[in-house]
């Protein structure tokens, strides 16, 4: 019986979000739904991140990017301090699990034109990847790839015949 030729994923696949996750410090920004958009653009300030996820006790309500502030704050004329996450986050999140891999998390962002995906575990959000962690992952990946096929050349070359 013929095998059927397998994808590159198959053959060598990207790690989990599970173990992407596992490199980094296991901090999840969170904001409430009844603070002010200002003390959350403060928190993404000092935190030098991009999103914030909004959590309502420990349950996911929305996420707050940087263009919800631009799009329904700036653009609106609100003023910060007086406007509540709650008024400004987007609450349709698209969210992954520690068991996705990096071409699901490639393909949603795509998909639904975001940058950062909020990983929920069993209704628990226990970190978000974002588009620069898993361009990082992938340069790593294929920084492994060609490694590997370099050893597997040399191997081959300095082999006795």
């Amino acid at each position: 019986m013929p095998q059927t030729p397998r994808s590159p994923e198959e053959l060598l696949p990207y790690r989990t979000i599970r173990q992407i996750l596992a490199t980094r410090p296991g901090n999840v920004h969170a904001v409430s739904p009844a603070d002010s958009a200002l003390l959350a653009l403060k928190s993404m300030a000092e935190k030098h991140i991009g999103l914030l996820v909004v959590l309502d006790g420990a349950k996911l309500a929305g996420v707050l990017s940087e263009r919800d502030f631009g799009r329904r704050v700036t653009l609106a004329g609100r003023a910060m301090a007086d406007t509540p996450v709650g008024d400004i986050m987007t609450r349709e999140v698209v969210t992954v699990t520690p068991a996705d891999r990096f071409s699901d998390c490639i393909r949603l962002m795509d998909r639904h034109g975001i940058r950062h995906l909020p990983v929920v575990d069993d209704g628990r959000v226990v970190g978000v990847v974002s588009v620069r962690d898993l361009m990082r992952e992938a340069v790593a990946h294929h920084e492994k790839v060609i490694r590997d096929l370099e050893l597997e050349r040399m191997a081959m070359f300095n082999s006795p015949v």
